[in-house]
């Protein structure tokens, strides 16, 4: 599949992904900007990326949300997409969701197939499983609250997503179900993530409660 010929930014929320980030922004498609958000890293993360060419913005308040959300505001692209910097995910997945979104979905995000067992951890998966059900059953059929997604830069602003913590990407969706969008899932492979990182969210059942918690909140 042939890439976008407009230009598409990535935002890439990161905290502390130095030894991600050099694979990640080398694997990035011709015409794929990134927007690293440093989110408070301690590992020189920032550097890294402005020595690999990424535009470098800094994001104090803590939270997946708010880097996201900063990352969008400092887009110029018409199609913005959003990716973890942990190298878990190959950037060059995002060509088919922007694809989908050139052809007319409003939302294209990535269901993650692992490629190989403990990748994807239990607690994790079960998480991700109650929360996508509670979404099919308000009528959008997604079975991951995926961390790669693209998205027209416009359509999202005003989508109006207020959630700065871990229950952005849930709140994405709520409100992109209750706004009618046409929301399509494609595979993407899930991979071990760059030696020398560690997920902030599935690493541990710590993690994944808390990011649980954030997203539930939405719900209510």
């Amino acid at each position: 599949m042939t890439t976008s010929t407009a230009p598409v930014d990535v935002v890439l929320p990161c905290l502390d992904e130095a030894a991600a980030l050099p694979g990640v922004l080398a694997a990035l498609p011709a015409g794929y900007r990134a927007i690293v958000v440093d989110n408070g890293s301690t590992d020189g993360s920032p550097d890294v990326a402005t020595a690999h060419g990424a535009t470098v913005v800094h994001e104090p308040r803590k939270g997946y949300g708010a880097a996201v959300h900063t990352g969008l505001t400092h887009a110029s692209a018409g199609i913005v997409c959003f990716l973890d910097a942990d190298g878990s995910l190959d950037p060059a997945e995002l060509v088919p969701l922007v694809a989908a979104v050139e052809a007319g979905a409003h939302l294209a995000v990535g269901r993650r197939v692992p490629v190989s067992r403990g990748v994807w951890p239990w607690h994790a998966r079960a998480g991700n499983r109650v929360l996508a059900t509670i979404l099919r059953r308000r009528g959008l059929p997604v079975s991951d609250i995926a961390p790669a997604r693209a998205v027209r830069r416009t359509d999202l602003l005003a989508l109006g997503v207020r959630d700065r913590a871990f229950g952005y990407p849930l709140e994405l969706l709520v409100r992109a179900a209750d706004a009618g969008w046409t929301v399509v899932e494609h595979d993407v492979a899930y991979r071990p993530r760059a030696v020398g990182t560690r997920s902030k969210v599935s690493g541990s059942v710590r993690g994944t409660a808390r990011a649980v918690r954030d997203m539930a909140a939405v719900l209510r």
